[in-house]
């Protein structure tokens, strides 16, 4: 496994929902921006931390909201599926 070192830690609030943005460094340089939501991490990455970053908080609202789409969506096929 890749080793990362921590470099940056933020927070940043969404609809009224707060996630932790952790920004890491790897061994080439590059660097790595990861939120854990629920039981998945939504990464990101850039030659910089700022690019790292700035991508992340970029499409963070469009990861969350996708993945709560089809969370609700797999709700209702697993609901109608029970129901047949």
């Amino acid at each position: 496994m890749e080793e990362l070192r921590l470099v940056h830690q933020t927070e940043v609030e969404m609809n009224g929902d707060r996630y932790t943005v952790k920004v890491f460094c790897r061994a080439d340089g590059r660097h790595v921006a990861k939120t854990r939501f629920e039981d998945d991490d939504i990464i990101n990455d850039g030659d910089t931390l700022e690019e790292a970053l700035a991508k992340h908080e970029s499409l963070l609202p469009l990861a969350i909201s996708s993945r709560r789409m089809m969370k609700e969506f797999r709700g209702v096929v697993n609901h109608r599926e029970g129901n047949s």
